[in-house]
């Protein structure tokens, strides 16, 4: 597994997107708390229990473009009509990451023109009740799901919804193939692209008594990969 880049997050107003930004901040939830500290509070400490939960303010900025009618010239007639939106944040294709947050426009600024830069454009939107953050993941492996040649045996069954496997081949194998399906999605064995249904380039096996870990990377479009990992020990 590695980090995301965050280049490619979009952000739509009302479900238009809103072109030429440079930085879109994130949505952060708080929860204020409430003291219920008494006489008889253990050991002098305060005691405190969540109360409200609240939506932070999201912050967006770039380019100001005036010909960006439903994006950046919408959230200022908004901001003027005080209306009630949706904005959305959405992260790059391969999290399958997004935010939705009601909410107001309550700044917007188009200005600060320096003699060699470009016009920026800032908006602020403020949240209005709860935000929904939901993570889309591909479908991930189907039916049989993988084999391995060789007769490897595997633990446990193949499946879907199971993702760390141990097989085992006979001491004499040193290498095998591995043949996954994963019907209208994207194959990665350790990194390099596999058809569904067509077995994979050999893999070396480590030398007698070690355990070679392979990772089966199921991926499709706008959705987060599902991640299959197969330790096979060779005794």
């Amino acid at each position: 597994m590695s980090a995301n880049i965050a280049f490619g997050t979009q952000f739509s107003w009302n479900g238009n997107h809103v072109a030429d930004l440079t930085k879109i901040n994130g949505v952060e939830v708080t929860a204020k708390t409430i003291d219920v500290t008494t006489h008889d509070s253990v050991g002098g400490y305060t005691q405190e229990i969540p109360g409200l939960k609240t939506a932070g303010d999201i912050s967006i900025e770039g380019n100001a473009m005036v010909t960006d009618t439903l994006g950046q010239m919408a959230m200022l007639a908004d901001f003027e009509a005080r209306a009630l939106r949706t904005a959305l944040i959405t992260f790059p294709p391969e999290t399958g990451a997004s935010w939705s947050v009601p909410g107001y426009v309550t700044g917007i600024k188009f200005g600060d023109a320096a003699v060699d830069g470009v016009i920026p454009f800032t908006a602020t939107v403020k949240p209005f009740g709860k935000p929904t953050f939901s993570v889309a993941t591909a479908t991930g492996l189907t039916t049989p799901f993988f084999a391995l040649s060789n007769s490897a045996v595997i633990i446990p069954t193949p499946s879907a919804a199971v993702f760390t496997y141990i097989a085992s081949v006979l001491t004499a194998i040193a290498s095998l193939t591995i043949t996954p399906t994963a019907t209208a999605q994207t194959i990665k064995i350790n990194g390099n692209v596999v058809a569904s249904g067509v077995p994979s380039s050999a893999i070396t096996l480590g030398a007698a008594g070690s355990i070679t870990p392979v990772t089966i990377e199921v991926s499709s479009a706008s959705a987060a990969a599902k991640i299959y990992t197969i330790y096979i020990s060779r005794p």
